[in-house]
């Protein structure tokens, strides 16, 4: 698997907040898919999607499994019905390797955290692993999925 060393540049997004069952994850999607929708937002490399997984969910009770589900934006996010607030993820240095095929199981997280990372002379830095979701939609098929991983690093 290529893993290279990258910047995450700093990027203003609109945010669900997710905690609680993984089975329940599809729900707060499609809030936020609503929202794109209701501001006109396609899934576009302008409107990036990304989730920042704050812990595995086999890893921990479903209720304390947590993701935040983002779309870049910028703009004034007002009070909405869909509960999207305004974040921003930081700029990151980062390791980024790519992830092809379904994401009911990202492996290549797995790999970065338990297998490149203990054996690499990093360390990750105090920020959840992000997951670019390069290609969404309801016409990309599972087996055509591309998802971009992200394991922050600690500066050097």
């Amino acid at each position: 698997m290529q893993v290279e060393i990258v910047t995450f540049p700093q990027t203003p997004v609109a945010m669900v907040e997710h905690l609680g069952p993984p089975e329940r994850e599809h729900e707060s999607i499609m809030r936020l898919v609503a929202w794109r929708k209701a501001n006109g937002l396609s899934p576009s490399n302008r409107h990036r999607s990304y989730g920042l997984h704050y812990n595995d969910p086999s890893a921990v009770p479903p209720a304390e499994y947590r993701v935040d589900l983002c779309v870049s934006f910028e703009g004034d996010i007002t009070p909405n019905a869909f509960g999207v607030i305004g974040n921003v993820i930081p700029q990151l240095r980062c390791a980024r390797a790519r992830h092809l095929g379904s994401r009911h199981r990202v492996t290549t997280a797995d790999y970065l955290y338990r297998e490149w990372l203990p054996r690499s002379d990093e360390q990750m830095a105090d920020y959840p692993i992000i997951f670019h979701y390069v290609n969404v939609g309801p016409d990309i098929r599972e087996e055509d999925m591309i998802t971009d991983v992200y394991i922050p690093l600690r500066e050097k």
